[in-house]
């Protein structure tokens, strides 16, 4: 065996040359992996006595794709193209043997091997669309002309994982090898290979599954409409799309490279991509903790009790029994208990129907679930979360009785969304053991936990309460306590700028129109309308004061009574309200308000400064870890548009000096609602992004 380099060996078996990666953790096409690469194929190609190479990966999976760390940096070593002319121009046959996962880059070279052989257990896939961008080596021409031109559309758009025995169908690898035995069997094809004398197959000659393609226009276009929700404001399906097109209308393969690479530098350049790459590295950091070791010990979560059956205490009782965590589920009457459980079971029996899971399934998630209407019987759980109606009196009632009854060293959590977490567990003796677990309804699908450390929060329940996220498939943002924490208290200034711009002259409509073109997947009006209007009204105290008021009297209460900003029709479908516009203007006339147009830009200006504004007051009070965990919560909790990486991302994109100036105007124009936080005020002044701040530990002090 030969190094190569630091993490490329060149070995022989006979007249077989393996090029071995081992680039740990995943094999990515850095410098060194290119490098080595090109001189390892170029040393087999060289030798006389070598008649087949085969490429192998050591580590748990094949290549898993590119560097993305080098993106934006000046290039160094041999380039990919370089390193894929070799294989691909290779006299000699070239086998690349595929276990764990051949994604992006990786695939990308792959492809330009002449044969592929894999372990049933691999994956493959273009997944470049998830980080804003195309596969821009060849891919999006090559991978057409394999699986043909359906296929490779919904690979590229939508960056699914393809199983071996798919790819095997499609043609995509050549050959299935025995699990832990694919060394072997790659070196056995390639004697085949040598001893049939069989062709040197160039996936970018193979032009036939193109040619059934073309003249088919409509192929794309049906493609386009099919997935119009899906792709809104992003432009990296799109511009894969194009490059597919490119494959089947291109003269040669050369030309459609050359749309292939135009398009992806306009990716790769882009603030789209930049926030898609930005995200990627924020989940990535969200769950690194400042003060808290990875070795910090954890409480072991065995069995968990969930403090009613409503639906967020469905909702979260489902993410355990989805792991195999049983669950004790208890409500104050038979009848919210049973209704309860029917819901879970309705849930998780539509999921069957919809083939996502067998009856089977369902029946031993169901077999996990205890329901009760005894507190006593959460006295051997290992986590209790509490998820009852919003009010510090009944939290403290309970978290009082939970602490003379669930056994010590249990952590007892809190799913407020709102209340003071230090207040809660003054109700205990163990404040220690104290954490909110804000989890976002639907609980059993929205992807973000909010954990909440209060004052006395020890480090192990912090740990567990992320490592318990990490098992029940959420991504947790960690929080300091004050008022809404980080995703609801950065939701009322967007609220309360929503309403004022209504009261402006905008209608309803209007806001959440300019919102819902920023990439929202509705604006606030809507949402109020889904959620509806009721929640927190009460009819007998009522004196028609809001505009909510008068919708609500008039039993306009949101989409469950057919009105309310918005009128529905049967199938829920909203229009603009003529009851609602006339009640907006007679609350302006009331209030002597001269209607003004509002223009879409003014009104994301108003509803997005102010957020970017209190998320720099969260920072500055030491309430969120980095600007970053801000953003995960806002793209995971509230639907902000991944293309545009979250409120802080989003300040930094278009300036923070241009944010401060606006916040400045407000000030003067309309009060100290708008007074610039004063971390804001120094960025601008040091010319520094918030994306410059360092991470920080929590200030577990109360909040002023």
């Amino acid at each position: 065996m030969t190094a190569i380099n630091a993490v490329t060996d060149l070995s022989k078996d006979g007249d077989i040359a393996i090029v071995t990666l081992n680039s740990p953790p995943v094999n990515a096409l850095g410098a060194d992996v290119r490098d080595g690469l090109a001189q390892g194929f170029k040393q087999a190609i060289d030798d006389p006595s070598v008649k087949a190479i085969v490429l192998i990966c050591e580590g748990k999976t094949f290549i898993a794709g590119a560097d993305i760390s080098e993106f934006g940096k000046p290039p160094k070593g041999a380039s990919l193209f370089e390193v894929e002319n070799i294989i691909e121009g290779s006299p000699k046959p070239v086998i690349a043997a595929i276990h764990g996962t051949a994604l992006g880059g990786g695939l990308e070279v792959a492809l330009c091997a002449h044969y592929r052989v894999a372990v049933p257990s691999a994956k493959c896939g273009l997944p470049e669309v998830n980080i804003g961008l195309l596969p821009g080596a060849g891919g999006t021409q090559r991978l057409p002309r394999i699986v043909g031109v359906e296929a490779a559309l919904d690979m590229v758009t939508s960056g699914k994982h393809v199983g071996a025995k798919q790819c095997l169908e499609s043609g995509l690898v050549d050959e299935l090898a025995p699990e832990g035995k694919l060394k072997e069997a790659a070196v056995a094809f390639a004697k085949k290979a040598v001893a049939e004398n069989k062709p040197l197959k160039k996936v970018r000659d193979n032009n036939a599954k193109l040619e059934a393609a073309r003249g088919k226009p409509e192929i794309f276009a049906n493609f386009r409409k099919a997935n119009a929700k899906k792709f809104r404001g992003f432009m990296a399906p799109e511009y894969n799309i194009q490059c597919i097109e490119a494959a089947v209308n291109a003269p040669s393969f050369e030309e459609g490279l050359k749309t292939e690479r135009k398009l992806f530098m306009e990716l790769v350049t882009g603030t789209q991509s930049a926030a898609q790459r930005y995200v990627f590295f924020a989940e990535r950091q969200v769950w690194k903790i400042p003060g808290i070791a990875d070795d910090t010990p954890t409480i072991p979560v065995k069995k968990v009790g969930i403090i009613g059956a409503g639906t967020m205490g469905g909702g979260i009782s489902m993410n355990f029994l989805n792991v195999g965590i049983p669950v004790t589920i208890v409500e104050t009457k038979q009848e919210a208990l049973d209704r309860g459980v029917a819901t879970i079971r309705k849930n998780y029996e539509n999921t069957a129907k919809k083939g996502r899971m067998t009856m089977e399934d369902v029946e031993k998630r169901m077999a996990l679930l205890t329901p009760t209407l005894k507190l006593e019987d959460l006295a051997d759980v290992d986590m209790v979360i509490e998820a009852v109606f919003e009010r510090m009196d009944i939290k403290k009632d309970v978290f009082g009785k939970l602490d003379k009854i669930v056994k010590k060293g249990a952590v007892l959590a809190s799913n407020t969304s709102y209340l003071n977490i230090d207040e809660i567990a003054s109700a205990t003796t163990r404040p220690q053991d104290v954490i909110g677990m804000h989890f976002f309804s639907p609980a059993n699908v929205m992807r973000l936990l909010e954990n909440v450390r209060g004052e006395k929060t020890s480090d192990a329940v912090v740990a567990t309460a992320t490592q318990t996220a990490k098992k029940i498939g959420k991504i947790a943002a960690l929080a300091g306590v004050c008022p809404g924490f980080i995703g609801n208290r950065m939701l009322s200034p967007r609220q309360r700028e929503a309403q004022k711009l209504v009261m402006e002259g905008a209608m309803p409509w209007d806001v959440d129109r300019a919102l819902y073109n920023f990439g929202f997947p509705m604006g606030p009006f809507q949402m109020s309308d889904l959620a509806g209007l009721d929640i927190g009204w009460v009819k007998e105290n009522s004196k028609g004061e809001t505009i909510r008021d008068r919708l609500c009297e008039l039993d306009r209460r949101g989409q469950k009574t057919g009105a309310g900003y918005y009128d529905y029709d049967a199938n829920r479908n909203n229009s603009p309200s003529p009851v609602t516009a006339e009640i907006i203007e007679e609350f302006r006339k009331k209030s002597g308000v001269n209607s003004r147009s509002i223009s879409d830009e003014e009104i994301v200006e108003r509803c997005i400064y102010p957020m970017i504004n209190e998320g720099a007051k969260i920072l500055e009070e030491g309430k969120a870890l980095r600007a970053s965990d801000i953003d995960i919560v806002w793209i995971n909790g509230y639907g902000w548009p991944v293309y545009r990486g979250g409120p802080m991302f989003y300040g930094d994109t278009v300036g923070l000096d241009k944010v401060l100036a606006k916040m400045k105007e407000w000030q003067s124009q309309m009060g100290d609602a708008f007074k610039p936080s004063a971390l804001l005020e120094k960025l601008v002044a040091e010319k520094k992004k918030f994306s410059d701040l360092p991470p920080q530990p929590l200030n577990t002090k109360p909040a002023k």
